[in-house]
């Protein structure tokens, strides 16, 4: 009986998620615990299933082309919603007190760390993540974080912080382009996040909202702040940062500043209490809100 899908190897797929998703062979087969050749094998292997060429190959790392990016955006909604399926199904309400709803990016950068510092203080509460960049996927968390102003009458959400959005890259990058004014920045290799559906501010408003013109540089789109994150610290390009978000990596001097201008963030980031909210939940949401 033929199969109702019509997919190329899922071996070669895994492979190519992965590296699309580190822009590099290397950084896939580490974290898949396979050689970099294995890796190099599977997606030439699907290149050639496809009939199109996914990457375009440099010395220091792997770029997508438009192909690739289009394959990676479908591949890596459909992971995300198989990854929420199994959590959910692993979930046990027995042993976990709060499941929190977020991103990706907002769970690496910025919750993670808060709630090891909460289980310091309450090292009873369990608290679990759900993470997924699929809207709509938060429905059985007790907490979700979402980036922009509430929209939904009669459910409870409270503040917990509104950043400033500045320019970002590696000293190194700065140095190479010879970035320390705005001007300089509006020349430079910019990487855009290309999802429409977090919101977020683009280089465009950016610049706009400094009295500039748009960028005229060459641009580099992925479609995950996380990816961009590590493509400025690849040197690909200068990233938007949310500093709220990003200090870590400032602090660890993994990118830095380009140049001092800034803009206030139009929207702030919100904890939604759902109405399954426990006790338990109330209380690291209240701790969540004071923290910050």
């Amino acid at each position: 009986m033929p199969s109702p899908y019509d997919f190329s190897s899922m071996t070669a797929l895994i492979c190519f998620e992965a590296a699309a998703r580190n822009a590099s062979f290397k950084k896939a087969a580490q974290e898949m615990n396979v050689t970099p050749a294995a890796v190099s094998h599977q997606i030439k292997a699907l290149e050639m299933d496809l009939g199109c060429s996914l990457f375009l190959r440099h010395h220091r790392g792997v770029e997508l082309t438009e192909k690739g990016a289009f394959l990676f955006i479908a591949i890596q909604r459909g992971f995300e919603s198989i990854s929420a399926a199994v959590t959910q199904m692993r979930e046990r309400p027995e042993t976990v007190d709060v499941t929190v709803g977020t991103t990706t990016a907002i769970s690496s950068l910025w919750l993670t760390p808060k709630i090891s510092a909460f289980w310091k203080i309450h090292p009873t509460v369990t608290v679990s993540q759900l993470v997924s960049d699929v809207p709509g996927m938060t429905g059985r968390c007790d907490l979700s974080i979402h980036y922009g102003n509430p929209l939904e009458n009669g459910v409870e959400y409270r503040k917990l912080f509104q950043d400033h959005i500045v320019a970002m890259g590696t000293s190194g990058f700065a140095a190479e382009h010879g970035i320390s004014r705005l001007e300089d920045l509006i020349k430079a290799p910019l990487i855009h996040s290309s999802s429409k559906e977090t919101g977020w501010t683009t280089w465009d408003d950016w610049f706009a909202a400094l009295g500039r013109p748009a960028p005229k540089g060459r641009s580099f789109y992925v479609n995950n702040y996380m990816i961009a994150l590590q493509a400025a610290q690849d040197d690909v390009g200068a990233v938007l940062g949310w500093d709220g978000l990003v200090g870590s990596l400032i602090e660890e001097r993994r990118l830095v500043r380009l140049v001092p201008e800034s803009i206030p963030s139009p929207v702030a980031f919100h904890l939604k209490i759902h109405p399954r909210a426990s006790s338990k939940a109330r209380l690291f949401a209240d701790w969540l809100v004071a923290s910050d």
